[in-house]
């Protein structure tokens, strides 16, 4: 079996406050969009679908709403991951500290979306 990945999706309370955040602040394109319930996004070679979340499924009167989740999106970046952090963090994106490892070749800096949502971005290290 050879398996290709080509999207992932992400439930999600409000479409419109992650379309601010993922379009308008990350910049990703939009593929398709149906009303407050549906976005695709691309992201490179794969794209980010975020389907509304049933209301079945959320507590009523519920006020900020945050995932808990083992799952991390990644997405590599060419310009310089400590310039890009600051601007992102200028425009209230949660980040953490651009980190990297012994014999790695990439600067790592985790956050966080509108929703608790944990996202990635890597730069490249540049060749010496």
């Amino acid at each position: 079996m050879k398996l290709k990945l080509t999207s992932i999706i992400i439930f999600v309370q409000s479409i419109e406050v992650l379309k601010d955040f993922y379009v308008g602040i990350l910049a990703l394109e939009i593929i398709e969009e149906y009303g407050n319930n549906w976005l695709l996004l691309k992201a490179g070679e794969c794209q980010i679908g975020l389907h509304k979340i049933g209301q079945q499924y959320l507590e009523q009167n519920q006020e900020a709403f945050k995932f808990d989740n083992n799952t991390k999106i990644v997405f590599e970046v060419e310009e310089n991951l400590y310039v890009l952090r600051e601007q992102l963090i200028a425009q209230q994106v949660t980040l953490g500290e651009v980190k990297t490892f012994d014999n790695y070749d990439y600067f790592l800096c985790n956050g966080e979306d509108p929703e608790g949502n944990v996202f990635q971005l890597k730069q490249q290290k540049p060749k010496p």
